[in-house]
């Protein structure tokens, strides 16, 4: 398999899975901006949409977005720690948290990196998003991940979207569930190994 990503963007996440599953894969870097890989391949030839991450498969098939390729790892090396059962209630909570990331969390972030949104509209912005994070900090007051005691894929993502409070100045250092959270996912050495292998500091 091979995985397209672009450092720190949302595909940390399926990253951190295919290590914490111990499946064999490659990584193809791809400039965003430039929608070229580290090859020169056109991206929009590979992911029309523009956007990482994609999932190839050894027949040349390609998976489409973060939660649905988290999904699908999961299930082809039979984590069911990372991704519970289908039919179980456990998958359909994982399920629950990955779609609140994904529509909630991931979309607020994204109009706080672009420059041509306005710094009021900005801070109208963050301060909606600080409100979802305050309450995701109570949730995270009941158990080490988002679950429970499991590490599943919905922390993995979620540990990838608040590491992008730092790069819009979003100061959530006063939630300290959430910083816990992001302590305990971070020494995880799948993690620390996603990271490394992106150029990330660790």
């Amino acid at each position: 398999m091979k995985l397209y990503y672009s450092p720190a963007a949302c595909s940390l996440a399926p990253h951190i899975v295919l290590r914490e599953a111990g499946l064999t894969f490659h990584l193809e870097l791809v400039d965003t901006a430039r929608h070229q890989t580290a090859g020169n391949a056109d991206y929009y030839a590979i992911n029309p949409k523009g956007m990482v991450p994609v999932l190839e498969l050894a027949d040349g098939t390609r998976l489409t977005e973060g939660p649905v390729i988290a999904q699908y790892i999961a299930d082809q090396a039979n984590a069911t720690t990372l991704m519970p059962e289908a039919g179980s209630m456990q998958r359909y909570r994982v399920m629950e948290w990955q779609n609140y990331i994904t529509s909630e969390l991931h979309k607020s972030f994204t109009p706080l990196f672009h420059n041509d949104v306005d710094a009021v509209a900005k801070t109208a912005l963050a301060g909606v998003l600080r409100k979802k994070l305050e309450w995701l900090n109570d949730q995270l007051a009941h158990g080490h991940y988002l679950t429970g005691e499991a590490f599943t894929a919905a922390d993995a993502y979620l540990f990838v979207v608040l590491g992008w409070a730092k790069f819009v100045s979003l100061d959530i250092s006063d939630l300290i569930h959430l910083q816990g959270f992001m302590q305990r996912v971070q020494a995880r050495p799948a993690v620390r190994q996603a990271m490394q292998a992106e150029g990330l500091r660790v």
